[in-house]
């Protein structure tokens, strides 16, 4: 692992234009199963069900029995030394931009300014019928109540991406030209299979960039288009990268 994490300080030493693409992995040191895995949220209930914004449309308190549990999951988390390695790279210099495919908040709790929400956040609340937001703080959600727009009375969904909705046209437009600009991009914790954030990577190889993976096992990019992978947990992994890059 050093060698790798030695080549990469090389790598990134030399970078003018680096990102990173994180997904689940960062944050389940931080007491955030991944929704995927055994025990995971899925395993509970049907995606295609409960995270559908059909559904939601038509039964929305039966998707906040779901939602409640994803918010018991998320609101109690902290940042943990991957989040906070990642954001000590920005102030840095060397890190532009995160692409996220989490929506925990802990890359902006962990410091970091420069975030891209690919599926949305669940700190946030969102009227469909009126347009207005909230922040999930401002509500007892621990009451078990889906909560209401002040303004028309309509359920509030968290501001996440449901199935059946597309990505934010800003994090989709954003996403595709720094990949095209990256020389590197930092993988972070992503299975790799769930698209379109699993292209941003592939773009950028297109383009020439080093893509440098961080994960507990090997995944598709592993095999396909990582240069420099290490292996283990980011929370560890990353800031004996930050290490390197002082020396």
């Amino acid at each position: 692992m050093n060698d790798n994490i030695r080549k990469a300080a090389d790598v990134i030493r030399r970078s003018q234009h680096m990102i990173s693409l994180t997904g689940a992995g960062i944050s389940t040191e931080s007491g955030i199963p991944d929704f995927r895995s055994t025990g995971g949220l899925w395993e509970k209930y049907d995606p295609s069900i409960y995270a559908s914004i059909e559904t939601f449309h038509h039964n929305p308190e039966k998707v906040w029995q779901m939602i409640f549990d994803m918010l018991e999951l998320t609101s109690g988390a902290v940042p943990n030394p991957g989040h906070r390695a990642l954001a000590r790279l920005e102030a840095m210099g060397l890190l532009k931009a995160i692409i996220t495919q989490n929506i925990d908040n802990l890359h902006q709790e962990a410091g970091s300014e420069r975030v891209i929400e690919y599926h949305g956040n669940a700190s946030r609340l969102e009227c469909l019928a009126c347009g207005r937001e909230y922040e999930v703080a401002g509500f007892p959600v621990q009451e078990k109540v889906p909560p209401r727009c002040g303004d028309c009375g309509k359920i509030l969904k968290p501001s996440v991406v449901f199935f059946g909705e597309m990505i934010p046209h800003e994090a989709l437009s954003r996403s595709q030209l720094l990949a095209e600009q990256a020389d590197v991009v930092m993988v972070v914790g992503t299975s790799a299979v769930v698209y379109p954030a699993a292209g941003i990577p592939i773009v950028a190889k297109r383009n020439g960039a080093a893509i440098i993976e961080f994960n507990v096992s090997e995944t598709d990019f592993t095999r396909s288009i990582t240069d420099i992978f290490i292996q283990g947990k980011a929370g560890e992994t990353l800031p004996v990268l930050l290490d390197q890059l002082a020396e």
